[in-house]
């Protein structure tokens, strides 16, 4: 490892800053590919906006998917947890009419009963109790959500347990919640699409970025085992993982 220049200058120049939740820098170059599921979120949602009032994005990341569905309805709310996101959302949402509220930890919205006809969740924890208090009767919910099993090769290469945050996280108890919560489930999927790593440096990237799938990651930390990995792709051309997505689309009632 310590002889092989290739591996070094990567780990060497991996690090690179992170905003928002834009991957474009490993996406738009090819280093990190995912393989298409047979659903298009964007396209439910933006079918969906055109015809909302008053609608929610939870967990908008920097705003880039929101900024994206213009034309936006008259009201439009967007929350974000993670401090660093709350100022590019703003920067980027605000001119669009959007308020951007910056929300803790718990599951709590910072919303009146009944504010929203349109609620979209793109892989944002959340409780289908409170979403259903902030909507109004005969709204609409979509989210998409990574599933307790997502990416899991990388923590077995690490040797790293999958996060227990997300344990039973799946479709079957996303559905089970909703309708408990007051929804009415109108059309769901669940699969598991390979994403594909064309250098270490692009996993490393992936990971500095969603920092619950290897708690605590540090680059010096893991060499052994990027170095592993590295070698994988050296043979091989990639390494792969396993995706897990699901969507539900639920009616309030």
């Amino acid at each position: 490892m310590k002889r092989d220049r290739q591996f070094l200058d990567i780990i060497a120049n991996a690090n690179q800053d992170f905003s928002g939740w834009d991957f474009s820098y490993i996406t738009g170059t090819g280093r990190m590919a995912s393989q298409l599921l047979t659903w298009s979120y964007g396209s439910m949602a933006v079918s969906m906006v055109q015809h909302a009032t008053s609608m929610l994005d939870m967990g908008t990341g920097g705003g880039e998917f929101l900024s994206m569905l213009k034309p936006l309805p008259k009201r439009v709310f967007a929350t974000e947890g993670y401090f660093p996101n709350v100022p590019v959302a703003r920067e980027r949402l605000e001119p669009l009419g959007v308020e951007v509220v910056q929300v803790g930890e718990d599951l709590k919205l910072p919303f009146e009963d009944n504010q929203f006809d349109l609620v979209l969740n793109r892989h944002e924890a959340y409780s289908s109790e409170e979403v259903r208090r902030v909507m109004t009767e005969d709204g609409i919910f979509l989210t998409l959500q990574s599933g307790e099993l997502d990416c899991r090769e990388i923590n077995e290469t690490f040797e790293v347990p999958l996060n227990d945050e997300y344990k039973h996280w799946n479709l079957e108890t996303a559905i089970r919640q909703a309708r408990a919560g007051g929804f009415e489930v109108q059309s769901s999927k669940e699969e598991f699409p390979i994403q594909r790593f064309y250098d270490v440096g692009s996993l490393i990237y992936f990971l500095n970025a969603t920092p619950w799938q290897v708690p605590g990651f540090e680059t010096e930390e893991y060499l052994v085992q990027l170095y592993k990995i590295h070698q994988t792709i050296q043979e091989h051309g990639y390494f792969d993982v396993t995706q897990h997505r699901f969507f539900i689309k639920a009616r309030s009632i």
